[in-house]
């Protein structure tokens, strides 16, 4: 993916952020790819962690400024890929939901002791989002907030980010308990579900392929914040369009996170969000 980069929980990383702090930015969330990786996530909820170094490092150099956000999820960090513990059932492989959610409750508390604001977590598993809330609340992070990738399409978009993270799936695919990108209405059923276990901000991913879907949920539920990701697909499909000469990419990308806005996104989680910052800054829009 040109322009983006992977920072180190060192000064690099410190320097970015300032970079963009000084640009405009006050909220980042951070993935991480561990030094190892196991069928139990192991990595992912590491004291010494990435994440959770990088989360320490953060803070420590900005306190309040930077509103930390950190995704919540096991594909990163298991040998096989995917957003849950793996068991092998009746000849074949499935997702055991209910022991995932101790995992993903380990995790996010993990990320919270080590100082992130907001826990985001983008499994898709049933009822992640109450085993958070819970083991939060029972260890005191009442005020860390929830925002959950609510509505998580299936969606070939994610390419880029699974080849920069290595986290595609050894074997199978996620369509098991990622949304299937004919179904807008369901969207309705996973919003109403998290809301009712205690997510403090919605989300609809990937963003520019499914702005009716961003309109439909906050319609539905004008009352909490909705966030809505332009994921790696969608970055890298203006990118390769403007380094043919096909489109102008400043312009392209200021239409574009309009009408996530438009369609309904309270916030955008973007790679574009420096170049989007600095545009505004210098006055230069459409």
């Amino acid at each position: 993916m040109p322009g983006v980069y992977r920072y180190p929980p060192n000064d690099k990383l410190v320097n970015y952020v300032q970079d963009s702090y000084e640009n405009g930015i006050r909220s980042i969330i951070l993935f991480g790819i561990p030094s190892y990786k196991d069928e139990i996530a192991s990595s992912a909820y590491d004291k010494n962690g990435v994440i959770q170094r990088a989360v320490k490092i953060i803070k420590d150099s900005f306190k309040d400024k930077i509103i930390v956000i950190t995704d919540e999820c096991t594909d990163e960090y298991t040998s096989h890929g995917h957003c849950g513990l793996v068991k092998y059932n009746n000849g074949c492989y499935v997702i055991d939901n209910d022991e995932s959610l101790k995992i993903h409750a380990k995790i996010a508390l993990s990320q919270a002791e080590a100082g992130a604001d907001i826990i985001a977590p983008s499994s898709m598993m049933d009822g992640v989002v109450k085993a958070i809330r819970d083991a939060l609340d029972g260890a005191g992070y009442n005020d860390t907030l929830i925002m959950s990738y609510s509505v998580k399409y299936a969606s070939v978009m994610y390419g880029p980010f699974r080849d920069a993270a290595y986290s595609k799936p050894a074997f199978g695919d996620r369509r098991g308990y990622q949304m299937d990108p004919r179904n807008a209405f369901e969207a309705l059923k996973e919003a109403r579900l998290d809301i009712e276990e205690g997510a403090d901000i919605l989300m609809v991913k990937p963003a520019h392929t499914y702005l009716d879907v961003i309109r439909l949920v906050k319609d539905h539920f004008p009352e909490y914040p909705l966030a809505a990701y332009h994921v790696s697909g969608e970055y890298s499909m203006i990118k390769a369009a403007a380094i043919n000469g096909w489109i102008d990419e400043r312009t392209a990308v200021l239409e574009i996170a309009t009408a996530i806005k438009r369609a309904g996104a309270d916030l955008i989680i973007t790679y574009y969000a420096n170049d989007i910052a600095r545009w505004i800054k210098e006055g230069v829009l459409f």
